[in-house]
């Protein structure tokens, strides 16, 4: 690997191998030439001279692409479409002159990028769903553990780890159907043509429009795909480009959230990211475990999500049926969000297989704090032993204060029980307390709303695809 020049960081550390082939040059151009293929039978098929001979010639060398020649064509015309039209023809002079008939860059330019889209959100949905497989684990096997939940983020009443889980887990759930519904939404350009009307073939086809579609259909047919655009200029609509970046920053949108919880919880020393025997978490400070894994989520994220201001911009300025400034642009900023996000399931898909809980911690944050969530139910215990409902409301205000005041001022220990336990009014002896203060008291329906996510909405979703699960992903850097 030369070190002299600028290499994208998703090359050398983030993004998977698969995820990066798929937006890879040879990809590109091997795909060009499964079009071309395409076009070439599409045609004959519809009455063109092509000839047996020369769609398996050009079949032949549809795989081993003279990228020396295409690269020296380049330099002198300037087009990298033609540059890659005529160094097929050098492999298959019997087919020089029918390659790329009728068509313009566009062609197997718009057409790759489609076909590219579709396998990255294949693949896309397939980590996804290997993320919500790992967190419905999580979520049910800590379904009825207490903790405490917050608000402002500061703790409001308790909640379960397992019920938090489900807010992460319906996040991906949500961009699971996202991401389903591009992919199933996705289709061709086709052959339009270079303003979209389709004249070059209308031509090509002696004025038979019904030729024009069967070709079409046929091209589509050929390369996997069930649907064309019904209009287009001489390119695919760009928002096409911005709905698929705008579900991908979704799941960024989602991984973040989940991060910056997981990074707050392990600052509670609740909950904490994997850690690695040889992991070595801070250069000058040797006993620190710093959540390197959800910080490079949420920087990741980042970028994604700022990523999806590009195909924004693009598509309000393609000018008429074509402009050109879309191209530049498109070739980073549409690669790059796929490279990130899927960047950002692999740490996901590492992070969700070894989330490190520590139970004695929660219970322990929770006991400091459930006095004064308890106060409703003593209050209502107190009434049912005879007290008066305003003047309990009082005193319970003015001992908490208190309670309060002790532990942020003086940094005491939370002796609310104690201070109401000592008060008349309350006629509560500690026994009593013990019982008010159990915290599976206070979780409300937070089991049963995660088992009931958990078996009507993911569990069928899983079982659905079970096919595509069992992935797992371990981080090199």
């Amino acid at each position: 690997m030369p070190h002299d020049r600028y290499i994208s960081p998703f090359s050398t550390r983030y993004a998977s191998a698969e995820m990066q082939y798929i937006f890879s040059e040879d990809n590109k151009f091997r795909t060009w030439r499964r079009l071309w293929v395409a076009l070439a039978r599409a045609e004959q098929k519809q009455g063109i001279a092509i000839t047996d001979e020369q769609i398996a010639e050009m079949e032949a060398h549809a795989e081993d692409i003279n990228y020396e020649d295409a690269e020296r064509r380049e330099r002198e015309v300037r087009h990298d479409v033609m540059s890659h039209v005529y160094a097929y023809g050098l492999q298959c002079p019997k087919a020089a002159g029918i390659i790329h008939l009728g068509a313009t860059s566009c062609y197997v330019g718009d057409n790759t990028d489609i076909l590219n889209m579709r396998k990255a959100l294949e693949l896309v949905e397939r980590k996804l769903l290997n993320v919500i497989s790992l967190l419905a684990d999580f979520a049910d096997r800590y379904k009825d553990l207490p903790c405490l939940a917050y608000t402002h983020i500061q703790p409001a009443q308790l909640t379960t780890v397992g019920k938090r889980a489900t807010l992460w887990l319906n996040e991906f759930y949500m961009d699971y159907e996202e991401i389903h519904h591009r992919i199933e939404s996705l289709a061709l350009l086709g052959s339009k043509g270079t303003t979209g009307t389709q004249a070059s073939f209308l031509e090509l086809f002696g004025g038979d429009a019904s030729k024009v579609d069967a070709a079409e259909k046929d091209i589509a047919e050929a390369v996997g795909m069930n649907r064309v655009v019904p209009v287009s200029g001489q390119t695919y609509s760009r928002k096409t480009d911005y709905q698929v970046v705008s579900a991908l920053s979704g799941i960024a949108q989602s991984a973040s959230k989940f991060a910056y919880d997981l990074r707050l919880l392990a600052s509670f020393k609740e909950m904490e990211e994997p850690f690695e025997k040889k992991q070595i978490g801070s250069s000058a400070m040797p006993y620190k475990r710093n959540p390197m894994r959800c910080e490079r989520i949420d920087a990741l994220a980042r970028y994604v999500m700022t990523d999806a201001l590009n195909p924004a911009l693009t598509a309000s300025c393609q000018f008429f049926e074509r402009t050109l400034d879309d191209s530049a642009n498109k070739r980073i900023a549409m690669a790059e969000a796929f490279l990130g996000v899927d960047a950002i399931l692999n740490i996901l898909l590492n992070v969700c297989d070894g989330i490190v809980v520590y139970e004695s911690v929660i219970r322990k944050r929770v006991m400091a704090e459930l006095p004064f969530m308890a106060t409703e139910n003593i209050m209502m215990d107190a009434v049912k032993r005879g007290g008066n409902r305003q003047e309990l409301h009082e005193r319970l205000r003015q001992h908490s204060l208190d309670a309060a005041r002790h532990i942020k001022a003086e940094g005491g220990e939370n002796d609310l029980i104690d201070r109401l336990c000592a008060d008349p009014a309350f006629a509560l002896r500690k026994e009593d307390m013990e019982v008010l203060l159990q915290p599976e008291r206070y979780t409300g329906r937070s089991a049963e709303q995660t088992t009931a996510f958990l078996s009507e909405i993911i569990r069928p979703l899983l079982q659905k695809n079970a096919d595509k699960l069992g992935e797992r992903y371990r981080l090199t850097v």
